[in-house]
């Protein structure tokens, strides 16, 4: 079908970019984690994927292949459409969902809005052996109590899950390993 779009954004919605290819305009659904950094009028090349139903053509567009994949196996489990499928990837990174499933952690995935916890155990199970790449090499380390503490504590602030596990990925490793050092250390990276 349409396997990738290249072309100038004319339009940004809080879900979809439209973008302009030979005059045709495109409109695209994409993670609500890149809609921040586009701009009206720049160029932009995404992976897409077309989903075809009865009453609805609809094109949802990725930065990578990667990206794709994983959208293509969410896809393939049971109670995930493209739109809460897309809500998971715009949620999470790539790495965490995949930590996520090689520790074993489906409570990771009921974070996302509309995924509950037998939707969570489905994920998880669907998952387990296709994930690949990304962690070859890189020792897969679980996401600690105390680290999925200060996340829930961001969250409830009112940061995103993203942008709180970016900020727990910045923590150094010197850090004694209570909620209260981590938060601490992990609030001081917002405020610059």
């Amino acid at each position: 079908m349409i396997a990738s779009l290249t072309g100038k954004i004319i339009a940004l919605t809080s879900d979809t970019v439209i973008l302009e290819v030979q005059g045709i305009g495109f409109e695209i659904f994409i993670s609500k984690s890149v809609l921040p950094t586009l701009e009206l009028g720049q160029r932009l090349s995404l992976q897409t994927h077309l989903v075809v139903r009865e009453d609805l053509l609809a094109l949802y567009g990725f930065e990578s292949s990667d990206e794709k994949q994983l959208f293509f196996q969410l896809l393939g489990v049971d109670g995930v459409g493209p739109k809460l499928a897309l809500s998971i990837i715009s949620n999470l990174s790539i790495d965490n969902i995949r930590r996520a499933v090689l520790n074993e952690q489906p409570e990771f995935f009921s974070r996302v809005p509309g995924v509950g916890k037998k939707t969570a155990q489905k994920i998880l199970i669907h998952m387990q052996g296709k994930i690949v790449g990304g962690l070859e090499g890189e020792i897969s380390h679980r996401i600690s109590q105390v680290e999925d503490q200060v996340l829930e504590a961001l969250v409830g602030l009112g940061y995103s899950i993203v942008e709180a596990q970016s900020a727990i990925q910045s923590i150094p490793r010197d850090t004694p390993d209570t909620v209260e050092d981590k938060l601490r250390t992990v609030l001081q990276y917002f405020d610059h």
